[in-house]
């Protein structure tokens, strides 16, 4: 997705202006640390705990490793392989973590960059 300039916002964390898209996505994955994790997911009243932040670690690792975000069907079979609930259960419980959804508050928080076009899983 391309960006106008006049819609690019900053997030200020640690002394830090990163710039962000319209939609709140960072505009450079490596401007992300843990930090701007913390206020990006403050702004979306989420309180990160170890499981969310396991998703978090998942979706970094797979986009440093691919170079592209992963789908969001693989990050629900990565919650359902850690948590050991079924396959229903582990979506639901990714949804009571991020009830916003993938795109909208994982992908966001784990500082990816907004997606052109998404398959939702």
């Amino acid at each position: 997705m391309r960006t106008l300039s006049e819609k690019i916002s900053m997030l200020e964390v640690g002394g830090r202006e990163i710039p962000r898209d319209e939609a709140g996505f960072l505009m450079e994955p490596v401007d992300w640390d843990k930090d701007v994790a913390r206020v990006i997911a403050a702004e979306e009243n989420i309180e990160l705990n170890s499981e969310h932040w396991a998703i978090i670690k998942f979706v970094r690792d797979s986009f440093e490793r691919d170079a592209i975000t992963p789908d969001a069907r693989l990050a629900y079979r990565f919650v359902a392989k850690t948590s050991g609930l079924g396959r229903n259960e582990s979506r639901q419980h990714f949804y009571e973590l991020f009830p916003y959804g993938y795109v909208t508050q994982t992908c966001r928080i784990a500082g990816m960059r907004q997606p052109r076009t998404w398959s939702t899983g």
